[in-house]
Protein backbone atom coordinates (compact mmCIF):
# COMPACT_ATOMS: atom_id res chain seq x y z
CA UNK A 1 0.00 0.00 0.00
CA UNK A 2 1.89 3.64 -0.71
CA UNK A 3 1.81 5.57 1.94
CA UNK A 4 0.61 9.11 0.87
CA UNK A 5 2.38 12.49 3.00
CA UNK A 6 0.25 15.74 3.28
CA UNK A 7 2.00 18.35 5.21
CA UNK A 8 0.55 21.60 6.09
CA UNK A 9 3.15 23.93 4.76
CA UNK A 10 2.80 26.93 6.81
CA UNK A 11 2.60 25.36 10.41
CA UNK A 12 5.54 23.55 9.42
CA UNK A 13 7.49 26.14 8.38
CA UNK A 14 5.99 28.54 11.69
CA UNK A 15 7.46 25.71 13.93
CA UNK A 16 10.90 25.92 12.08
CA UNK A 17 11.29 29.66 12.72
CA UNK A 18 10.52 29.62 16.18
CA UNK A 19 12.58 26.24 16.81
CA UNK A 20 15.46 27.49 15.28
CA UNK A 21 17.69 30.83 16.87
CA UNK A 22 16.96 33.89 15.21
CA UNK A 23 20.65 34.12 15.01
CA UNK A 24 21.46 31.28 12.36
CA UNK A 25 22.29 33.20 9.54
CA UNK A 26 24.83 32.57 6.18
CA UNK A 27 28.43 33.99 5.88
CA UNK A 28 26.65 37.13 3.71
CA UNK A 29 24.64 37.92 7.04
CA UNK A 30 21.23 36.13 5.20
CA UNK A 31 18.98 35.03 7.91
CA UNK A 32 17.68 31.32 7.62
CA UNK A 33 17.01 29.96 10.89
CA UNK A 34 13.50 28.72 9.17
CA UNK A 35 14.91 27.65 6.06
CA UNK A 36 17.06 25.53 8.17
CA UNK A 37 14.35 24.69 10.80
CA UNK A 38 11.84 23.09 7.34
CA UNK A 39 14.59 21.67 5.65
CA UNK A 40 15.79 19.65 8.29
CA UNK A 41 12.20 18.83 9.50
CA UNK A 42 11.18 17.80 5.58
CA UNK A 43 14.95 15.01 6.15
CA UNK A 44 13.00 13.61 8.94
CA UNK A 45 9.87 13.19 7.86
CA UNK A 46 11.34 11.36 4.73
CA UNK A 47 13.73 9.41 7.00
CA UNK A 48 10.84 8.46 9.43
CA UNK A 49 7.85 8.21 7.29
CA UNK A 50 9.28 6.86 3.99
CA UNK A 51 6.41 8.20 1.94
CA UNK A 52 5.93 7.01 -1.59
CA UNK A 53 3.60 10.45 -2.50
CA UNK A 54 4.56 13.80 -1.09
CA UNK A 55 2.15 17.64 -1.08
CA UNK A 56 2.46 20.32 1.10
CA UNK A 57 0.03 22.22 0.91
CA UNK A 58 0.07 26.47 1.93
CA UNK A 59 -2.39 29.09 2.87
CA UNK A 60 -2.13 31.45 -0.30
CA UNK A 61 -2.24 34.66 2.47
CA UNK A 62 -5.75 36.27 0.94
CA UNK A 63 -9.75 36.44 2.01
CA UNK A 64 -10.89 32.65 2.43
CA UNK A 65 -14.08 31.94 1.34
CA UNK A 66 -14.53 31.87 5.62
CA UNK A 67 -13.63 35.41 5.49
CA UNK A 68 -16.56 36.03 3.56
CA UNK A 69 -18.33 34.59 6.15
CA UNK A 70 -16.80 36.06 9.06
CA UNK A 71 -14.83 39.26 8.58
CA UNK A 72 -13.14 38.50 12.17
CA UNK A 73 -11.92 34.90 10.91
CA UNK A 74 -8.76 34.52 12.85
CA UNK A 75 -8.41 38.00 14.21
CA UNK A 76 -6.61 37.95 16.95
CA UNK A 77 -3.60 36.03 16.15
CA UNK A 78 -0.21 37.52 17.35
CA UNK A 79 1.39 39.67 14.53
CA UNK A 80 4.17 37.08 12.93
CA UNK A 81 7.80 38.79 12.77
CA UNK A 82 9.03 40.45 9.26
CA UNK A 83 11.69 37.94 9.58
CA UNK A 84 9.48 35.31 9.26
CA UNK A 85 7.48 36.23 5.86
CA UNK A 86 11.48 38.05 4.37
CA UNK A 87 11.99 33.68 5.00
CA UNK A 88 9.54 32.12 2.75
CA UNK A 89 10.63 32.48 -0.27
CA UNK A 90 13.52 31.04 0.58
CA UNK A 91 11.53 27.93 1.72
CA UNK A 92 9.64 27.42 -1.12
CA UNK A 93 13.37 27.22 -2.92
CA UNK A 94 14.10 24.74 -0.79
CA UNK A 95 11.18 22.68 -1.28
CA UNK A 96 11.54 22.78 -4.51
CA UNK A 97 14.82 21.59 -4.64
CA UNK A 98 13.70 18.41 -2.97
CA UNK A 99 11.48 18.04 -5.50
CA UNK A 100 8.57 18.10 -3.96
CA UNK A 101 4.71 18.89 -4.97
CA UNK A 102 3.57 22.30 -3.68
CA UNK A 103 -0.07 23.85 -3.90
CA UNK A 104 -1.94 27.02 -2.61
CA UNK A 105 -4.94 28.94 -3.53
CA UNK A 106 -6.64 32.34 -2.36
CA UNK A 107 -10.11 30.35 -2.11
CA UNK A 108 -8.94 27.67 0.27
CA UNK A 109 -7.01 27.49 3.49
CA UNK A 110 -4.49 24.78 3.45
CA UNK A 111 -6.53 22.82 5.26
CA UNK A 112 -9.45 22.30 2.66
CA UNK A 113 -6.56 20.78 0.59
CA UNK A 114 -5.16 18.60 3.27
CA UNK A 115 -8.83 17.56 4.07
CA UNK A 116 -9.39 16.56 -0.04
CA UNK A 117 -6.00 15.08 -0.76
CA UNK A 118 -6.39 12.78 2.05
CA UNK A 119 -9.58 11.12 1.00
CA UNK A 120 -8.49 11.04 -2.68
CA UNK A 121 -5.79 9.04 -0.95
CA UNK A 122 -8.11 7.18 1.04
CA UNK A 123 -10.49 6.05 -1.81
CA UNK A 124 -7.00 5.13 -4.24
CA UNK A 125 -6.12 2.83 -1.46
CA UNK A 126 -3.28 4.38 -0.19
CA UNK A 127 -2.46 4.60 3.46
CA UNK A 128 -2.45 8.73 4.50
CA UNK A 129 -0.23 10.81 7.36
CA UNK A 130 -1.10 14.31 7.60
CA UNK A 131 1.41 16.34 9.28
CA UNK A 132 -0.10 19.78 11.14
CA UNK A 133 -0.50 21.22 14.22
CA UNK A 134 -3.98 22.45 13.59
CA UNK A 135 -7.08 20.31 15.28
CA UNK A 136 -9.32 21.28 12.67
CA UNK A 137 -7.43 18.02 10.64
CA UNK A 138 -8.41 15.43 13.49
CA UNK A 139 -11.55 15.61 11.56
CA UNK A 140 -9.99 13.46 8.87
CA UNK A 141 -8.41 10.36 10.98
CA UNK A 142 -9.86 7.58 9.83
CA UNK A 143 -8.60 3.68 9.51
CA UNK A 144 -6.24 5.04 6.76
CA UNK A 145 -5.51 8.11 7.51
CA UNK A 146 -3.56 9.48 10.69
CA UNK A 147 -2.63 12.79 11.92
CA UNK A 148 0.53 13.52 12.61
CA UNK A 149 1.42 16.25 15.10
CA UNK A 150 5.11 17.43 15.10
CA UNK A 151 7.00 18.01 18.85
CA UNK A 152 10.67 19.12 19.18
CA UNK A 153 11.06 19.48 15.83
CA UNK A 154 9.71 16.14 13.87
CA UNK A 155 11.58 13.94 16.98
CA UNK A 156 8.57 12.90 19.08
CA UNK A 157 6.04 13.87 16.81
CA UNK A 158 2.40 12.58 17.76
CA UNK A 159 0.53 9.95 15.41
CA UNK A 160 -3.30 10.03 16.08
CA UNK A 161 -6.19 7.57 14.65
CA UNK A 162 -9.61 7.43 15.48
CA UNK A 163 -9.21 5.91 18.99
CA UNK A 164 -6.32 8.14 19.90
CA UNK A 165 -8.46 11.05 18.97
CA UNK A 166 -11.44 10.15 20.98
CA UNK A 167 -9.49 9.17 24.24
CA UNK A 168 -7.66 12.38 24.08
CA UNK A 169 -10.13 14.93 23.60
CA UNK A 170 -13.58 12.61 24.05
CA UNK A 171 -15.18 13.18 20.50
CA UNK A 172 -14.88 10.71 17.14
CA UNK A 173 -13.20 12.83 14.12
CA UNK A 174 -16.66 13.23 12.54
CA UNK A 175 -17.21 14.87 15.83
CA UNK A 176 -14.52 17.27 15.70
CA UNK A 177 -16.68 20.13 13.44
CA UNK A 178 -19.10 20.13 16.07
CA UNK A 179 -17.11 20.19 19.07
CA UNK A 180 -15.42 23.50 17.78
CA UNK A 181 -18.74 24.54 16.99
CA UNK A 182 -19.83 24.15 20.87
CA UNK A 183 -16.80 24.77 22.45
CA UNK A 184 -15.08 27.35 20.19
CA UNK A 185 -11.66 28.04 18.78
CA UNK A 186 -9.77 30.95 19.77
CA UNK A 187 -7.24 30.65 17.28
CA UNK A 188 -9.33 30.84 14.74
CA UNK A 189 -11.64 33.04 16.03
CA UNK A 190 -14.60 31.16 16.98
CA UNK A 191 -16.64 32.27 19.74
CA UNK A 192 -18.54 28.77 19.87
CA UNK A 193 -21.38 28.71 22.63
CA UNK A 194 -20.59 30.81 25.76
CA UNK A 195 -20.18 29.19 28.62
CA UNK A 196 -19.06 25.95 27.32
CA UNK A 197 -16.09 24.44 27.25
CA UNK A 198 -14.25 21.61 25.44
CA UNK A 199 -15.33 19.41 28.36
CA UNK A 200 -18.93 20.23 28.54
CA UNK A 201 -18.79 20.34 24.35
CA UNK A 202 -17.06 16.55 24.34
CA UNK A 203 -19.34 15.40 26.92
CA UNK A 204 -22.66 16.48 25.39
CA UNK A 205 -21.63 15.02 22.05
CA UNK A 206 -21.19 12.13 23.88
CA UNK A 207 -24.75 11.81 24.60
CA UNK A 208 -26.15 13.16 22.09
CA UNK A 209 -23.73 12.60 18.90
CA UNK A 210 -24.67 15.67 16.75
CA UNK A 211 -25.31 19.43 17.47
CA UNK A 212 -28.39 18.78 15.32
CA UNK A 213 -29.49 15.75 17.97
CA UNK A 214 -28.66 18.08 20.51
CA UNK A 215 -31.02 20.97 19.54
CA UNK A 216 -33.37 18.64 19.48
CA UNK A 217 -33.83 17.63 22.72
CA UNK A 218 -32.71 20.43 24.48
CA UNK A 219 -35.66 19.31 27.12
CA UNK A 220 -32.98 16.60 28.25
CA UNK A 221 -30.61 19.15 29.47
CA UNK A 222 -30.76 21.19 32.68
CA UNK A 223 -32.19 23.95 32.71
CA UNK A 224 -29.16 25.91 33.12
CA UNK A 225 -27.24 24.69 30.37
CA UNK A 226 -30.31 24.55 28.43
CA UNK A 227 -30.50 28.64 28.40
CA UNK A 228 -26.55 28.76 27.05
CA UNK A 229 -27.09 26.87 23.96
CA UNK A 230 -30.95 28.50 23.62
CA UNK A 231 -28.78 31.90 23.53
CA UNK A 232 -25.58 30.38 21.49
CA UNK A 233 -27.69 28.42 18.93
CA UNK A 234 -26.51 30.72 15.91
CA UNK A 235 -23.27 30.76 16.94
CA UNK A 236 -23.05 26.97 17.19
CA UNK A 237 -24.20 25.92 13.87
CA UNK A 238 -22.16 28.68 11.89
CA UNK A 239 -19.24 27.92 13.96
CA UNK A 240 -19.33 24.29 13.79
CA UNK A 241 -20.28 25.02 9.54
CA UNK A 242 -16.87 26.79 9.52
CA UNK A 243 -14.92 24.52 11.29
CA UNK A 244 -16.13 21.91 8.70
CA UNK A 245 -12.93 21.36 6.49
CA UNK A 246 -13.77 20.98 2.53
CA UNK A 247 -13.22 18.05 1.09
CA UNK A 248 -14.19 18.45 -2.43
CA UNK A 249 -12.01 20.29 -3.96
CA UNK A 250 -11.23 19.68 -8.00
CA UNK A 251 -7.51 17.80 -7.73
CA UNK A 252 -4.99 20.37 -8.83
CA UNK A 253 -2.80 17.79 -9.07
CA UNK A 254 -3.26 14.35 -9.80
CA UNK A 255 -2.40 12.10 -7.11
CA UNK A 256 0.61 10.14 -9.59
CA UNK A 257 1.95 13.80 -9.73
CA UNK A 258 3.35 13.62 -6.11
CA UNK A 259 5.09 10.34 -6.44
CA UNK A 260 8.72 10.39 -5.24
CA UNK A 261 10.45 9.33 -8.19
CA UNK A 262 14.27 10.41 -9.53
CA UNK A 263 13.93 13.47 -7.11
CA UNK A 264 16.61 15.74 -7.64
CA UNK A 265 19.53 15.36 -5.49
CA UNK A 266 22.40 17.52 -7.18
CA UNK A 267 19.92 20.24 -7.01
CA UNK A 268 19.19 19.61 -3.30
CA UNK A 269 22.21 19.59 -3.01
CA UNK A 270 23.57 22.16 -4.50
CA UNK A 271 21.01 24.07 -2.56
CA UNK A 272 21.89 23.26 0.85
CA UNK A 273 25.63 24.07 0.07
CA UNK A 274 24.37 27.68 -0.86
CA UNK A 275 22.61 28.29 2.10
CA UNK A 276 25.65 26.63 4.27
CA UNK A 277 23.60 23.86 5.51
CA UNK A 278 26.45 21.83 6.34
CA UNK A 279 24.64 19.79 9.09
CA UNK A 280 22.03 19.15 6.61
CA UNK A 281 24.06 17.80 3.63
CA UNK A 282 25.78 15.22 5.80
CA UNK A 283 22.05 13.90 6.79
CA UNK A 284 21.10 14.06 3.42
CA UNK A 285 24.04 11.71 2.10
CA UNK A 286 23.06 9.83 4.75
CA UNK A 287 19.79 9.18 3.66
CA UNK A 288 20.80 8.97 0.26
CA UNK A 289 22.50 5.46 1.39
CA UNK A 290 19.52 4.02 2.79
CA UNK A 291 17.30 1.74 0.44
CA UNK A 292 14.52 4.26 0.60
CA UNK A 293 16.93 7.23 -0.34
CA UNK A 294 18.32 5.69 -3.23
CA UNK A 295 14.48 4.70 -4.47
CA UNK A 296 13.65 8.40 -4.60
CA UNK A 297 16.11 10.17 -5.56
CA UNK A 298 18.64 10.11 -8.29
CA UNK A 299 22.09 9.00 -8.18
CA UNK A 300 24.61 11.66 -6.55
CA UNK A 301 28.01 12.39 -7.63
CA UNK A 302 30.28 14.55 -5.53
CA UNK A 303 33.16 15.05 -7.63
CA UNK A 304 34.94 18.20 -7.06
CA UNK A 305 37.70 19.06 -4.16
CA UNK A 306 35.12 21.79 -2.81
CA UNK A 307 32.39 19.50 -2.28
CA UNK A 308 34.66 16.68 -0.73
CA UNK A 309 36.03 19.12 1.45
CA UNK A 310 32.79 19.95 3.08
CA UNK A 311 32.96 16.32 4.95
Amino acid sequence: MDHLVLIDGHHLMYRAYWAIPRTLRTHSGLQVNAVFGMASMLLTILKHESPDALLLCFDAGGETFRHQEHAAYKEGRPETPDDFYQQIPLILEIVDAFGFSRISDLQYEADDFLGTYALAGERAGMRVSVVTGDRDALQLASDAVRIIIPHKGYQEAESLGPLEIEKKYGVRPDQISAWKGLAGDPSDNLPGVRGIGPKGAAKLLQKFGTIEALYGHLSDVPPSLRQKLEDGMEQAFFCQRMAQLVSDIPLPLSLDALSLRALPSARLFSTFQRFEFTLLLRRFLELLVTSYGSRVFQKLRIGSEQQLSLF
